[in-house]
């Protein structure tokens, strides 16, 4: 069968990317069988150079690097793009207009397994940047989804266990039991699921094993990946 080619655009970090490309083509194997595997070009950026600028809140340079790296995979034979991390998805819709083909955009796709696993008020665990900008919760929005975000001294907790911890390779039990009690406390609050909105959050935490329903976005955006490789299903990006 034809297959189209999966752009990523990974390095951030790269912890992150090796699950994906792990996941796209065990997902490829198992749907075609043999030896099978996905066609992939991926583009690994230096993350510290986009860690400065997110520092610096320079995200109109963060939109031109990776503007500047999907224009390259386009050109290179990609027949859709993917931005391996939730936070650039800040800047995604500058991405999308730099290329002319589909942009597999992490937060619609989460939110369509959302609404049709019934929930409704999703607690987003994630950087500082996904869950301050506002970017993800208003698209979520559009989609009908009430986010919910932890309290600043848990917003806190959650970025360092990402930033400090699991983008470096470190997994710690008790990190992993912090995470949990920041579940529990937006439980108590009302909150019905748990999104693990940033791409290395799944190195920690399996979302079968949660108080609440859990959706892994990293797991969601490479089965997308895959249906277009395979399907060519359209992208159904919110308006």
């Amino acid at each position: 069968m034809d297959m189209q080619t999966i752009g990523l655009i990974g390095g951030m970090s790269f912890e992150s990317s090796a699950v994906y490309y792990r996941m796209i083509n065990e997902a490829v194997r198992a749907q075609l069988g043999g030896l099978h595997s996905a066609d992939i070009l991926l583009h690994s950026v230096d993350f510290q150079s986009i860690v400065d600028l997110q520092k610096a809140g320079n995200w109109a340079g963060a939109a031109a690097r990776l503007s500047t790296v999907a224009r390259g995979l386009e050109a290179a034979g990609a027949d859709c793009v993917m931005i391996c991390t939730n936070t650039m998805h800040l800047i995604a819709d500058d991405v999308q207009t730099s290329i002319s083909v589909p942009l597999i955009h992490i937060v619609d796709e989460t939110a369509l397994r959302l609404k049709a696993q019934g929930a409704k008020r999703p607690l987003l665990l994630a950087t500082r940047y996904t869950m301050e900008h506002g970017f993800y919760t208003d698209r979520m929005s559009t989609h009908g989804l009430d986010v919910i975000v932890p309290n600043a001294d848990d917003r806190t907790v959650v970025h360092d266990i990402i930033f400090a911890e699991l983008c470096a390779g470190s997994v710690r039990d008790c990190s992993r039991q912090r995470l949990h009690d920041i579940i529990e406390r937006a439980k108590a609050a009302g909150a019905d699921s748990v999104i693990l909105g940033c791409t290395e959050i799944c190195l920690i935490l399996d979302p079968a094993n949660l108080s609440l329903p859990g959706f892994d976005s990293t797991d969601i955006h490479a089965q997308a990946a895959v249906r277009f490789a395979l399907e060519a299903t359209p992208i159904q990006n919110a308006a």
